[in-house]
């Protein structure tokens, strides 16, 4: 992207960066984008990385847009990636196993829980941190800030969860938390 593109760009542009994926711009700075990447949160671009390129759609006139056209953008953008229905295959080796949960004394009767039955559980709560980044992304009376520390606290949360990657069949569907983010 040269440097003229990188002038135009605003809040709602939607790019694409060949390591994070599809994303949307949700904040501009002097020298950074704040970018909405679907997959992988709020992350502060420099405005010349080479890996970012604008994602320009078809048939769209040039016009200034309001600011509640930019957030019916982002909304439609949000909901287009958004995948509710995915399918998310678990390890090979976990299917038909159980999760058994033992307590310290003897005497107590373990839980034992099915894997598929406890990895859906993981999955929903991966696919409800989603749902919340978006919303987060998309409220109106959040400012950028506000917007980008809810999304610290999420990333954390993820980071949390990373235990669990061990259930998923492709790594394409794990957790990522600080330190693998930054890792990328």
């Amino acid at each position: 992207m040269d440097s003229i593109d990188q002038q135009k760009l605003g809040i709602g542009t939607r790019l694409q960066h060949s390591h994070y994926g599809p994303g949307v711009i949700v904040g501009v700075r002097y020298a950074t984008y704040l970018i909405s990447f679907f997959n992988h949160g709020v992350k502060e671009v420099d405005k010349g990385d080479a890996k970012l390129e604008e994602i320009i759609p078809e048939n769209v006139t040039e016009e200034i847009e309001t600011h509640s056209d930019v957030e019916r953008s982002l909304l439609k953008i949000l909901r287009q990636w958004s995948n509710p229905d995915e399918i998310v295959p678990l390890g090979d080796r976990w299917t038909g196993g159980t999760l058994v949960i033992q307590p310290k004394d003897a005497g107590q009767k373990p839980k034992e829980i099915p894997i598929d039955v406890f990895f859906h559980k993981i999955v929903m709560t991966r696919d409800r941190l989603r749902v919340l980044e978006q919303q987060i992304n998309a409220h109106k009376a959040l400012t950028d800030e506000d917007k980008v520390n809810l999304q610290q606290y999420i990333t954390r949360i993820y980071g949390s969860l990373t235990t669990f990657n061990v259930l998923f069949r492709n790594k394409e569907h794990w957790f990522v938390g600080e330190k693998g983010a930054r890792d990328e």
